[in-house]
């Protein structure tokens, strides 16, 4: 049973109440159950973080790189400014896999870059809370494959 991070920046401690017409209804609590029922059925565990603080963010990543297999992080505002974070995924050797609920590319301008996709292994954007578990679900399937040299 491998251990997966997901990690979850500023402002998705509202998710429900905040702009529902771009985040939708459900709530944090709601996505995390979900990705905990799906984890467990496909064999794996999660550690499921939300901050407002972008140390807390960096810890959690470099806490992964002792335990954790694998990264799912929606990492809201923080895509788009942090450098720190975007440096300590690098120090992280498993798949990482970027989160946005919505799509960032039909948004303003500003939210088209993120520094967190040059480390990503993937990116899934604009399909809801369901990219949670699309995330968690391709971290599984690239645990699985065989590691290339």
């Amino acid at each position: 049973m491998s251990l997966i991070y997901v990690l979850n920046g500023p402002n998705l401690n509202l998710l429900g109440k905040r702009q529902p017409h771009i985040y939708g209804h459900e709530t944090l609590a709601d996505v995390e159950a979900d990705c905990r029922k799906l984890a467990s059925e496909l064999g794996h565990e999660i550690r499921f973080h939300q901050s407002n603080r972008e140390y807390e963010i960096i810890d959690w990543i470099h806490e992964a790189r002792e335990d954790g297999a694998g990264i799912v992080i929606n990492p809201a505002a923080f895509t788009h400014t942090s450098l720190a974070i975007l440096d300590a995924l690098n120090t992280f050797e498993g798949p990482v896999i970027e989160i946005h609920i919505s799509n960032v590319h039909k948004r303003e301008s500003f939210r088209h870059h993120s520094f967190v996709s040059h480390r990503a292994d993937g990116v899934i954007a604009g399909l809801g809370t369901e990219g949670y578990q699309l995330g968690i679900r391709r971290v599984a399937t690239m645990l699985k494959a065989p590691k290339k040299d």
